[in-house]
């Protein structure tokens, strides 16, 4: 009988919170943020950002849109195991010297970090 007890508190101390933040972690990896169709709408103008993902400037540019940069064409210029200015053949092609870069169809180009209004005024692309 003790041995059930056992069992059933653990159950309720370790089980029960797992089963709890299962779901809390899967809905936290799945897009499903406000700029999502803005992501979407700078993808369909064949926008894209090129970076590394060692690039400071870059994860800044990124966490601006939050789960919605799963969205964005993103071309990772870095090779990984290799020194930060070895670039993969992607982005020598482009002539990437800074990151992030912007490009845009016409082919402008920005080396920097855009805000989301800026992204919109050049685009088009409606920001919620």
């Amino acid at each position: 009988m003790r041995l059930v007890r056992v069992v059933i508190w653990l159950a309720v101390i370790w089980i029960v919170p797992a089963i709890l933040w299962v779901p809390a972690v899967s809905a936290a990896d799945k897009p499903g943020g406000k700029y999502d169709a803005f992501a979407q709408c700078l993808t369909k103008k064949h926008v894209a950002m090129y970076g590394a993902f060692w690039c400071p400037h870059c994860n800044d540019q990124k966490k601006e849109f939050g789960t919605a940069f799963s969205y964005v064409h993103y071309v990772e210029c870095a090779v990984p195991a290799q020194p930060p200015n070895v670039q993969t053949p992607a982005c020598q092609e482009m002539k990437i010297r800074k990151y992030p870069t912007w490009v845009f169809p016409d082919g402008e180009r920005v080396e920097a970090i855009q805000s989301l209004e800026q992204l919109s005024q050049k685009t088009g692309c409606k920001l919620p």
